[in-house]
């Protein structure tokens, strides 16, 4: 009778056992409008790898590439809507929430590169982060160097005054269109797929872009001239739908920062590495590449255009200038 007892309780552990329930996965989204061959998907695809392997499997993390789940405008509503979890999005979406942190886009805020990075580790950015999330609810959780914007022409440029009357397509973004505004030039707000075709029929004589970007859309092909304007250090914010945040414990808040701040290194290391190497690659091409006087388009761009305008507070901008 023992026997039988035990062996009819072993059965019922046996089945227990096989019945019970793995641990509850959770499944989560990753949106972004960037093509599948650049760091900034590259970089996602293996923070959501890592976040797996950190949480033992907690979490699953899809993420989905050149806006397969929207526009950028989509997909900053989408953090409020629920419908995406995690999003690479510019400060100059999150500016529409809360205003003061698209000050980072006014033109020359940032020196180089470093300027930036130094930017995300300071109180400066600790204190837009929070002004961010107070208003929406959302968590930025790292930084990623997305390129240094500079001016591709037809003309040759040496200064702020020779660009007046130049036409040149530019994003319709308010601090985007200061600096060539500021100079003079007439501004054409013309859809990005677009820009190489109004190039090369002469629609606009200039565009403004990173390095990265003007050699992935070939605009070298169709401009003489590659000016190293760097007007905007630019970035893009990764950021944690609030729904998701609040769930999150303690501890898995500090691995979803850790690894993505780590994606964000690794990104940013390889767009850096890539900008040193186009410099010369564009004058192999025979395009003329020219340093400017950055002092004097900032002189004019002061003059011309107040932080009020934007939302943005000038005590905020000259605490960025402080950091070194």
């Amino acid at each position: 009778m023992m026997k039988t007892y035990l062996t009819m309780a072993a059965v019922a552990a046996s089945l227990i056992a096989v019945g019970a329930p793995a641990q509850a996965q959770t499944k989560l989204k990753w949106a972004h409008v960037y093509e599948t061959s650049e760091p900034f998907h590259t970089e996602s695809v293996w923070a959501a790898d890592e976040f797996k392997k950190r949480t033992n499997g907690r979490y699953e993390i899809t993420v989905y590439p050149a806006s397969q789940l929207g526009k950028e405008t989509d997909i900053n509503q989408g953090l409020t809507l629920g419908t995406v979890d995690i999003i690479i999005s510019g400060s100059s979406f999150a500016a529409r929430s809360f205003a003061p942190i698209g000050v980072t886009y006014y033109p020359f805020t940032f020196r180089s590169p470093e300027h930036l990075l130094a930017y995300t580790k300071s109180d400066v950015f600790t204190d837009m982060a929070k002004g961010y999330q107070e208003k929406t609810g959302h968590q930025i959780v790292s930084v990623t160097y997305y390129g240094t914007r500079h001016t591709t022409s037809n003309r040759p440029i040496k200064s702020c005054a020779d660009m007046k009357g130049l036409k040149i397509r530019v994003p319709d973004v308010p601090a985007y269109l200061a600096m060539p505004r500021a100079c003079g030039a007439n501004t054409a707000p013309i859809a990005f797929a677009e820009v190489y075709l109004a190039l090369q029929n002469g629609t606009v004589e200039a565009q403004e872009n990173p390095l990265t970007t003007i050699e992935a859309k070939k605009f070298y092909e169709v401009q003489k001239h590659i000016v190293l304007t760097g007007h905007i250090v630019d970035h893009l914010n990764t950021v944690v739908a609030k729904q998701l945040w609040d769930k999150l414990s303690p501890e898995d808040r500090k691995i979803f920062s850790e690894v993505a701040q780590e994606a964000s290194a690794r990104a940013t290391k390889k767009i850096q590495a890539d900008e040193v190497k186009l410099v010369q690659f564009f004058k192999d091409k025979g395009l003329t590449v020219t340093e400017v006087d950055k002092a004097d388009f900032l002189a004019n761009v002061q003059k011309n255009v107040t932080f009020e305008q934007f939302g943005y507070r000038k005590a905020d901008w000259e605490r960025i200038q402080a950091i070194k």
